[in-house]
């Protein structure tokens, strides 16, 4: 019988809950226990696919192409998972699904309620995917902040499901701030008994309590929790701050909250195997050298923005026992200031991730177009392979105003168009060519170098893709398509032989990284840059 965690948040939101929950996870994991995450969010949105950036964080896409929140890309990497767009439960999903089900008649005769109507289908989604994933565990992260009206459903629902389940398979685990006064340096738990206090008034009561602070409590903060939460001593455990998210379940571990969960739940385990992770954890945390990269980007005003980038690039780092110092830079500032192009020459490597429509265009495109005739190295994800595209056939084909329709509709040489297929789509939601699909790599290029196989899976999250009618001239300029779709019809990969290091993807390679595995563009960009730096020589892979 499936056991299920529910990790509730207090105090404020972005307090580490997803974190945790992987954190959880991983300890449960290392004992040999299958797990497996769900995050449900309180947002009316369906998917976080029609959300700016800069509003959630990250569009996280998943094998099947669901658009997702940045949190189960934490649940990935922890855990080597790969989830379904089921593993996200939104408001708006729930919702629509209810009153589709009422305008089928399928409630015929009854008055649709949000109890039980919208519970019952909060708790039949979360069922689902444990008896998909067959796991053990079922980690259930709360979206949102005790106390707001929007993630009421979502309480009620796990409330529910602890009657239902029984309380020897069901865990609440509640993660508050403790804050410190900057003047005397006291712990406050009075915010985290306020958001305790929120719970048990709507019927939960926490099994154990993680106090998120900047450094660990003392025994009279984990005194008060306690007593004031009504669960015992060895039931409080402390998120501190960490050089890096990758500790988090080995201090967790070592306070005895993996102990704790296994025997609460009683759940058969092993003793837990951490070599892997501590080895690297201990690499994270003791490089041998170090680079600068730049980030050439439109959200980078909010890192959250490149959740999956940045630790696509630290996995990478560890891989070759390199901290990566990232630098982010908003494309404008280069349109407004083309003078400070120059500044680009203080950073081992180029880097320009995803984005869409003109803001920023120019920027990026004069940025790649500084990488390469300074013959810095240079990676480009999805905008940044179709500004590559741009930028090659402006400066290096001739072709004068060459652009993305999607940027420019009157463009005399679309080089970047519309998808065949997307012409007549109006809807804007989970309308994109997403999800993994199948790449052919070409034998005797670098692509093929770093993927070492001649078929590759990647996810993908785009409208517009390399023209067909314009890839003749790129390829005469010098422009190597190194992957290809199955059909042959959608460029994928593109590199510059002639270059230290110059590639770009179409796909999104950030979302298969894991700690020990990390994905095998952002290793050789940082593999790269890094021989760059020390001795100038043409990178071996």
């Amino acid at each position: 019988m499936a056991k299920y965690i529910f990790v509730t948040g207090g105090v404020l939101s972005s307090v580490g809950k997803g974190i945790i929950t992987s954190s959880v996870g991983k300890m449960l994991q290392t004992r040999g226990v299958r797990v497996t995450a769900i995050k449900v969010d309180p947002y009316v949105n369906v998917d976080a696919g029609t959300m700016n950036p800069y509003m959630h964080g990250e569009v996280y896409v998943t094998i099947d192409g669901g658009e997702t929140d940045l949190d189960l890309g934490w649940y990935e990497r922890f855990l080597d998972l790969n989830l379904t767009m089921n593993s996200n439960v939104t408001t708006g999903m729930v919702y629509q699904t209810v009153i589709e089900k009422e305008r089928r008649g399928d409630y015929l005769g009854h008055c649709v309620q949000i109890v039980p109507h919208v519970t019952n289908e909060i708790k039949r989604r979360i069922r689902y995917v444990a008896r998909e994933s067959k796991a053990d565990v079922i980690l259930t992260e709360c979206g949102g902040t005790v106390g707001d009206i929007e993630g009421l459903p979502f309480l009620e629902a796990i409330r529910q499901m602890r009657l239902e389940e029984g309380f020897e398979n069901t865990l609440y685990v509640h993660v508050a701030l403790v804050p410190i006064l900057d003047v005397t340096g006291e712990m406050k738990t009075k915010p985290l008994q306020h958001s305790v206090n929120e719970l048990r008034r709507i019927g939960i009561q926490p099994d154990t309590i993680v106090a998120r602070s900047r450094k660990m409590i003392d025994a009279e903060a984990r005194r008060k929790i306690a007593l004031f939460g009504t669960i015992p001593d060895d039931a409080v455990f402390c998120s501190y701050n960490v050089k890096t998210v990758y500790e988090v379940p080995l201090i967790l571990d070592v306070q005895g909250m993996g102990e704790f969960v296994r025997d609460r739940l009683q759940v058969p385990t092993r003793e837990p195997k951490w070599s892997t992770w501590k080895g690297f954890v201990d690499t994270v945390l003791e490089p041998h050298h170090s680079i600068k990269i730049v980030l050439v980007g439109k959200y980078a005003g909010l890192i959250d923005s490149y959740v999956s980038v940045n630790e696509a690039f630290r996995h990478a780092g560890a891989k070759c026992q390199t901290e990566v110092s990232m630098k982010y830079v908003e494309a404008e500032s280069f349109e407004k200031h083309p003078e400070k192009l120059v500044t680009l020459k203080d950073y081992d490597g180029i880097f320009v991730p995803y984005g869409f429509g003109p803001r920023g265009s120019s920027g990026k495109i004069a940025a790649i177009q500084f990488a390469r005739e300074n013959d810095i190295p240079f990676l480009g994800i999805c905008y940044g392979f179709q500004l590559a595209v741009v930028e090659f056939a402006r400066n290096v084909c001739h072709l004068e105003r060459a652009d993305s329709t999607e940027i420019n509709s009157s463009t005399p040489f679309p080089v970047i168009d519309l998808m065949p297929e997307q012409h007549n789509v109006k809807a804007k939601g989970a309308t994109m060519r997403l999800g993994s699909h199948k790449i052919l790599v070409e034998q005797g290029t670098l692509a093929y170098s770093l993927y070492k196989s001649e078929e590759i899976d990647e996810r993908h999250r785009h409208r517009f893709e390399v023209n067909p009618l314009h890839i003749p001239t790129l390829e005469k300029g010098g422009l190597v398509f190194s992957g290809k779709s199955v059909d042959g019809r959608r460029m994928e990969l593109l590199e510059l032989p002639g270059k230290f290091f110059f590639l770009a993807s179409q796909f999104h390679g950030e979302f298969k990284s894991r700690p020990d595995k990390p994905d095998p563009e952002y290793y050789g960009f940082v593999k790269a840059c890094l021989d760059r730096k020390l001795e100038g020589s043409k990178v071996k892979l």
